[in-house]
């Protein structure tokens, strides 16, 4: 760091910065005033040092309140950002002051978290019980946008939108196979192999639609100049399982995740032979290298638990 850079963070003030947040938020120095219980010339005094520690203006003052400048738009990026992060370290180092020997924040999509993640997991909790594990569903490109961002120490998602991505390292985790699922007195229960075009003439339970599955049928049906008959959209595989069962049309989901839950409908399954069919299953991090012992420990479990084809 040169010694500037070291003037600039001994000059911000964390107070200063957390009252220029609650006055973004409630667009006015007054309102402020009341939430944070002190005087409206006091925090107009810490805004207009913050403006001379930055050296350019940061809010437009009006009778009516106050307005973002762009130089303030920035900052409050930066000022929510540096926030919450003193608040995750607190919370982490309170926890080691409650015995918890680490914290880790993954975020995976749906197909690890119903087909991996329950066993993987939970044979790492048992062997490691006083480590903490946050584990949020996101769609895979939200969870790659979170590992790079900082939200999420690991992220678990399809190898299809880590392509061409910076500032991530990969690794593979696992291999899955999405196959086409329908009611067992369905047209296409008989076959053994389908290509997914022969799917299309037929309406679709579908995921949402930034999901990496939704996003792979896209581009199969518009590779062959047709598009994907989408009747409804859900959010869960269960969810999709019901709806075929009843008859709303067929969908793609992986073959792990429906031998999981075979039970919910009367329901086969039929593979595709199409080559996007075979997907991998990453792990991403910022840089593995430097994650704290604790995260290591559990991708080195993780990759350990996989399957041998991985």
């Amino acid at each position: 760091m040169r010694p500037s850079d070291r003037s600039f963070a001994r000059r911000i003030d964390l107070t200063s910065l957390q009252l220029f947040v609650a006055v973004c938020e409630l667009g006015s120095i007054g309102r402020a005033a009341e939430r944070e219980f002190i005087a409206a010339s006091a925090i107009s005094k810490r805004l207009s040092e913050l403006e001379a520690t930055m050296d350019t203006q940061l809010l437009y003052r009006h009778t009516r309140g106050v307005d973002l400048t762009p130089a303030g738009e920035s900052l409050l990026h930066h000022a929510r950002a540096v926030l919450l992060s003193l608040e995750k370290m607190q919370g982490e180092l309170s926890e080691y002051a409650d015995g918890v020997r680490g914290h880790v924040r993954i975020h995976a999509n749906i197909s690890a978290i119903v087909q991996f993640l329950p066993d993987d997991l939970g044979a790492f909790v048992k062997a490691h019980p006083q480590v903490k594990i946050d584990l949020e569903e996101h769609l895979s490109a939200q969870v790659l946008r979170a590992v790079q961002e900082g939200m999420a120490d690991v992220g678990i998602c399809s190898s299809s939108v880590v392509t061409g991505s910076h500032g991530v390292q990969s690794r593979l985790y696992r291999h899955d196979e999405l196959v086409l699922i329908v009611p067992r007195g369905h047209a296409l229960a008989q076959h053994e192999t389908l290509p997914f075009e022969a799917t299309l003439a037929y309406d679709h339970v579908g995921l949402h639609a930034s999901s990496s599955i939704a996003m792979a049928m896209s581009e199969a049906a518009a590779a062959v100049g047709r598009s994907v008959r989408l009747r409804i959209q859900v959010t869960g595989l269960d969810a999709m399982c019901r709806m075929i069962h009843n008859g709303l049309g067929v969908g793609i989901m992986p073959r792990r995740a429906f031998e999981l839950m075979h039970r919910v409908g009367d329901l086969a399954s039929v593979r595709l032979t199409d080559a996007w069919a075979a997907r991998g299953t990453l792990l991403v991090a910022r840089d593995f290298a430097a994650l704290p012992v604790t995260t290591r420990l559990l991708v080195e479990h993780l990759q350990a638990r996989a399957d041998p084809a991985a």
